[in-house]
């Protein structure tokens, strides 16, 4: 009878082991089945996604406007599409915003953008085929929509080349005070109409690394008061105060000829002084040209103060001493000539006789890409 109790355990202990066996087998292949499934899906995720590749990800646009005269080679090995001109100055802001930090908050004010900067050049007609070619050939290419040449004569050739940003302020084609005063009264009233955040002043022998003046206004708050540019001397200029004779008046005042800038907020606070021929009327009180009247009227009639860039460069400055590997870092670049010497850029590129300002070889030193640079 122990015998038969015995016999039957050990069969019924074999059938157990059995069943568990089966049962092991049985998750074993249910595991692999699904480890099967899942990796056929993500070798299906990974073939789509490795097509969709093929396409040119966003980031390699941000890399077109760097080089706006030259069609995009993709990385892919597939020939890119020419860019308009009006697509270069769209992809030339949005690779400036790379450049920067982003990032905001709730209560954060929106970064400076180069749309919103007036860039204002002051010229005559009698330096539009010297002067303004060179412009129209290099910086302006990037920042077009945002700059507009201020003038004193009709010209449909150049309204046609700078895309009708050339204004005729009417005012007289003389290098007077009354005409340099009348001109910048119509550059600070166009701001005032424009609505930009930022006024930008330059002269019609000026080059505008126009990255690096978005870069610097970034720094600054367009809705507090900015007054930014270059003195070119050393001290504050003294006036004599014609309403409290034999008082003088001192301040400092942002060279024309290098570039200056004013904060909107700034701009407001001049309007009641400068506005509407305001600002004719007291360049002509004190008898001083305009770069200097704006900064009577900055300095000394609003007491805000000059806040002074370094990196604002006029002709009265000798350029040869700008060194090559800083010229990325500046925001503008002058030239003039005294008889047969030529202050100019000491820059290698194309030779004089094609490029007696430098303004050509800067540019490509800048912007090696561009179409007309030497490859």
């Amino acid at each position: 009878m122990s015998y038969q109790v015995s016999k039957m355990r050990l069969t019924l202990r074999r059938i157990l082991q059995a069943l568990f066996l089966a049962l092991l087998f049985s998750f074993s292949t249910l595991a692999m089945l699904r480890t099967f499934a899942a990796t056929s899906s993500r070798s299906a995720t990974i073939t789509e996604h490795a097509a969709a590749v093929k396409e040119e990800p966003p980031w390699i646009k941000t890399f077109v406007g760097l080089w706006p005269d030259r069609a995009l080679r993709s990385v892919f090995g597939e020939e890119g599409k020419e860019l308009t001109a009006d697509d270069n100055a769209i992809e030339f802001e949005r690779a400036i915003s790379t450049t920067t930090s982003t990032t905001t908050t709730a209560t954060s004010k929106p970064q400076t953008s180069l749309d919103d900067i007036f860039i204002s050049v002051k010229t005559t007609k009698n330096f539009h085929a010297t002067r303004l070619d060179v412009i129209i050939k290099t910086w302006f290419t990037l920042a077009r929509e945002q700059t507009w040449f201020f003038t004193d004569s009709d010209d449909e050739e150049y309204s046609e080349k700078t895309h009708n940003h050339l204004i005729n302020t009417g005012c007289s084609a003389s290098h007077n005070r009354m005409a340099l005063c009348c001109k910048m009264a119509v550059e600070f009233d166009t701001f005032l109409e424009s609505n930009k955040r930022w006024f930008c002043h330059f002269d019609d022998d000026n080059y505008v690394n126009v990255p690096q003046l978005v870069r610097m206004l970034q720094k600054h708050d367009w809705t507090d008061d900015w007054y930014l540019g270059k003195p070119s001397i050393k001290a504050p200029l003294e006036i004599l105060d014609r309403e409290h004779m034999p008082q003088k008046i001192s301040f400092w005042f942002a060279t024309g000829g290098a570039g200056f800038c004013l904060s909107r907020s700034l701009g407001l606070k001049m309007k009641p002084l400068a506005s509407g021929g305001k600002f004719i009327s007291i360049g002509d009180k004190i008898r001083l040209p305009d770069d200097v009247t704006m900064g009577y009227i900055v300095e000394h009639l609003l007491s805000k103060q000059l806040t002074v860039v370094e990196e604002f460069h006029s002709h009265l400055e000798p350029m040869k001493f700008l060194k090559q590997s800083q010229l990325a870092e500046q925001i503008t670049f002058s030239y003039s000539h005294y008889g047969p010497e030529m202050n100019v850029l000491s820059l290698n590129g194309f030779n004089n006789q094609i490029d007696p300002y430098r303004f050509l070889s800067l540019h490509c030193h800048l912007y090696p890409n561009f179409s007309f640079c030497p490859r």
